[in-house]
């Protein structure tokens, strides 16, 4: 009966999913999925409407952390691959490095409380990409470090924010822990980016 009922809810999320999902945005597809998950275990445990919302928060910073962590992956080995100044270069591998693995941490840290990520990156980071990807030379390289500077200033704020607002503490635990890598991070391109911008 048990499984009855879960594979119904599977019939009945792919249903909504598809008629919500016109937008066809990965991290908000996810976070519907969560939604629909929480909403069940609202309905089978009473769990409170406080406890409720808290999920939500977790949940949807986990798929906006994730859509940004494939970001900085992919951007980052386009970059390597391309980029004429060393600084570009030296930083976009640094982040398909630091990502790769902070994106497994996620990847396990989401199966182990049951949360739906996307898969694919959402529509601003697929616009990122482009933006960046569809310049060539120094051009690219400039593009690039600009995006990744604002890229960071909010990863750091989101992060940190998560690190005192999550109601779980092994994401709030998982937030804390990637803040000091993103300040890095964002130390670096803020003190790479003039010698790049000045490149010709």
């Amino acid at each position: 009966m048990k499984r009855t009922f879960i594979t119904l809810l599977s019939a009945a999320a792919l249903l909504i999913g598809t008629a919500s999902c016109n937008s066809n945005d990965s991290v908000k597809q996810a976070q519907d999925s969560n939604e629909m998950k929480a909403d069940s275990a609202t309905a089978d445990t009473n769990m409170g409407k406080v406890e409720e919302k808290g999920m939500d928060y977790d949940s949807e910073f986990l798929a906006k952390a994730a859509s940004g962590g494939m970001l900085e992956v992919e951007l980052g080995k386009a970059v390597a691959a391309r980029a004429v100044t060393p600084d570009a270069k030296k930083f976009a591998g640094q982040m398909v490095s630091d990502h790769t693995k902070a994106n497994a941490e996620l990847m396990a840290l989401a199966a182990k409380k049951n949360i739906t990520l996307p898969t694919t990156l959402s529509d601003d980071h697929k616009d990122v990409l482009k933006d960046v990807t569809e310049e060539k030379g120094v051009k690219m390289d400039q593009e690039y470090m600009k995006e990744m500077l604002k890229d960071h200033e909010e990863d750091v704020k989101e992060f940190t924010d998560a690190s005192i607002k999550a109601s779980d503490p092994d994401i709030k635990a998982f937030a804390a822990k990637q803040v000091p890598v993103l300040k890095m991070h964002l130390d670096m391109v803020t003190k790479m980016k003039p010698t790049v911008d000045a490149a010709k």
